[in-house]
């Protein structure tokens, strides 16, 4: 072991390299004892760089240094670029690789190279791959032909899929697995089904994957079939079941599959655990997140960067900004793109735009390049906060200076920065003159600017366009209706009502929920059914009696038709959703604690000015997160500073 060049003759101490670093070292002392130019050695030092997040780069410096690299060399590096940020830098390397004959193409090029394509989603170049290797004559193994069906699925082509996989000799379990996958992604539940019953063989795999093709398509109770006829769950069936609900909205049924997961003693992996961090996030169980905070600590997956910034993505979204700030910190040298994004976000989400922009140039001061995602987090921040000038500023330098298109989602937010600051004739000319056709969701946040300000004219505009997009949208409708409302044009609003009713349209009923105790209570306006809320609507009689009598509280009902009496018009207001939901939690939750509360729609103006009297008089925190952001609640004041 004393001789540099005894340690060195097993390609094996390769398998130790961790970080760039230390290939460095390895390849230095390769050249020391002079067998740097050794292919098996050569290959060795590239697998190990492509293994590495931040070592692509080195990898392709370090290829060009080889004057004749074989096909082992060049399958390693397009490999690298296929599953990397960039795979559309496997196409060029294949086609040097094709015009040098001294390194041919074999299986695992047309392998790695298809699994760009499907990357891309790119049917032309996945053709054009077929072809190629019709002509090499690798059409049909099982690794390329099983690459080649993931890539037509990938394409959306499930009928080209179906072709490949008849035309394979052996179809292994990975290609049924590959064919179902496509099935799935194509949208044809019925062909992925049959598919399934006529596999010879199945393992863990086949199930796992007609579990997550049900999960996307949201056919949960087809979901629940399979799982339960699984004969050895493991744990990805366990995590694709949590995700699964998690996503779909599910939030009782993810905690439930994750309780069960834990009962059991099945072992957590960051799926699992993402899994449940993002139903914590959507359904703001802040309680429930700290829980698994520790559980997190204790099993060891703190390091896990997806798992904390899952973590992160929690705390801000049940809006405590301190204990997203405090994970934030802990991530010192593991953060990327995405926890620089999340932290941003969730400052922009609770009203801190100063703040967010500053951690922006943070950001782009330790090296991180930002992208689309952060742009939109940013120019949200900007819109919350009334920075006009700033928001302008970014939306430029996004495409000036790092190259990236705008969205839809970057003009929505210009549309909204204007929207929110009154200035609703800029936002209309700003989306007349956008370089691409304006989508629904374009104009229906131009729409609700106009609700915001009572702007009837261009609301009118803006509701004529979006008749020509989305007709059947029955928020759009109730948006204009009450616009009409607050100016008082109740014949208008009479006839949008009636044109709902004629085409059946039905308003998307608001929704409440809240965590008391490391449980989930919903609350739906308009029902009152059950214990919990007739407990809910006797506590909320008591509380408004008392803001009528010692905070002069008188409901709005603007908005409320015309034909109801007075009486009906204060009823239909005062049993929205959140105030419900403030009232369980101020019975059942303990005294002093936060009530947080999470809503599908946006608060209206009562329900605003009704939970700052609560937070006045009852001396207790309320934290709101409505669709579109934070509204923080303490001692008759809101954190939006009525700015929303």
């Amino acid at each position: 072991m004393n001789n540099p060049a005894n340690l060195w003759q097993s390609p094996s101490i390769l398998n130790h390299c961790r970080t760039l670093k230390s290939v460095k070292i390895v390849q230095a002392l390769l050249c020391k004892t002079g067998i740097d130019n050794d292919p098996v050695f050569a290959g060795k030092l590239l697998h190990c760089a492509i293994t590495i997040s931040d070592a692509l780069d080195y990898a392709r410096r370090l290829f060009l240094h080889f004057p004749n690299p074989d096909t082992l060399m060049y399958n390693v590096l397009i490999r690298g670029f296929a599953e990397s940020d960039t795979p559309r830098n496997s196409f060029s390397l294949f086609s040097e690789m094709r015009r040098k004959s001294v390194a041919p193409p074999d299986s695992f090029s047309f392998t790695f190279v298809l699994q760009a394509a499907a990357k891309l989603r790119s049917l032309r170049a996945g053709i054009q791959l077929h072809c190629q290797a019709l002509v090499h004559g690798l059409d049909t193994h099982v690794f390329v032909g099983t690459t080649m069906i993931n890539m037509y699925g990938e394409c959306g082509h499930a009928d080209f899929a179906l072709q490949v996989f008849d035309e394979m000799r052996d179809p292994n379990a990975v290609s049924w697995n590959a064919i179902i996958s496509s099935c799935f992604r194509s949208g044809d539940l019925k062909l992925a089904k049959t598919m399934f019953d006529a596999m010879p063989f199945r393992n863990s795999t086949s199930y796992n994957v007609m579990l997550a093709g049900y999960m996307k398509a949201g056919q949960l109770d087809l979901a629940m079939e399979v799982f339960s006829a699984i004969p050895l769950k493991d744990d990805v069936s366990w995590s694709t079941m949590i995700v699964g609900f998690a996503h779909s909205g599910c939030f009782d049924e993810a905690f439930r599959f994750f309780r069960d997961l834990q009962r059991i003693g099945m072992r957590l992996n960051e799926v699992s655990l993402s899994g449940v961090l993002s139903a914590c996030a959507d359904a703001g169980a802040f309680e429930f997140g700290k829980v698994l905070h520790g559980l997190i600590d204790k099993s060891g997956f703190s390091n896990i960067i997806s798992v904390a910034n899952a973590l992160l993505d929690t705390y801000s979204k049940c809006g405590n900004i301190r204990m997203a700030r405090l994970v934030f910190e802990m991530m010192l040298h593991r953060r990327n793109i995405v926890s620089w994004t999340s932290m941003i976000s969730g400052l922009a989400m609770q009203g801190y735009g100063e703040e967010a922009i500053e951690l922006f140039h943070q950001m782009k001061g330790c090296g991180i390049v930002p992208d689309g995602i952060t742009f939109i987090s940013i120019l949200y921040a900007c819109s919350h906060c009334g920075l006009i000038e700033e928001g302008r500023k970014y939306f430029s330098m996004m495409k000036d200076v790092y190259g990236i298109e705008p969205a839809v989602e970057h003009y929505g937010c210009i549309v909204d920065l204007y929207g929110r600051a009154g200035q609703l004739q800029k936002a209309y000319d700003f989306v007349c003159q956008m370089p691409v056709a304006p989508t629904s969701f374009i104009w229906r946040t131009l729409l609700g600017a106009c609700s915001i300000y009572n702007n009837v004219k261009i609301g009118e505009q803006v509701r004529e366009r979006l008749s020509e997009i989305d007709p059947l949208n029955s928020g759009d409708h109730v948006l204009l209706s009450n616009i009409y409302a607050v100016a008082g044009k109740w014949r208008d609003v009479a006839a949008i009502r009636r044109s709902m009713r004629d085409q059946r349209m039905k308003k998307t009923p608001g929704w409440s929920m809240i965590e008391v105790d490391k449980a989930m209570y919903s609350f739906v306006a308009g029902q009152m059914r059950g214990e919990i809320a007739e407990e809910a609507n006797e506590k909320l009689t008591e509380i408004t009696l008392r803001l009528r009598v010692e905070g002069g509280y008188v409901p709005e009902v603007k908005m409320v038709l015309h034909d109801l009496e007075e009486e009906e018009k204060e009823d239909s207001v005062s049993r929205h959703s959140e105030k419900l939901a403030v009232a369980f939690g101020m019975l059942r939750s303990s005294k002093g604690s936060t009530i947080r509360i999470v809503k599908n729609l946006r608060v209206c103006r009562d329900c605003h000015a009704f939970m700052k009297l609560v937070s006045r008089l009852y001396k207790r925190e309320i934290l709101v997160r409505d669709r579109s952001r934070f509204h923080f609640f303490r001692d008759g004041f809101c954190s939006c500073r009525e700015y929303w």
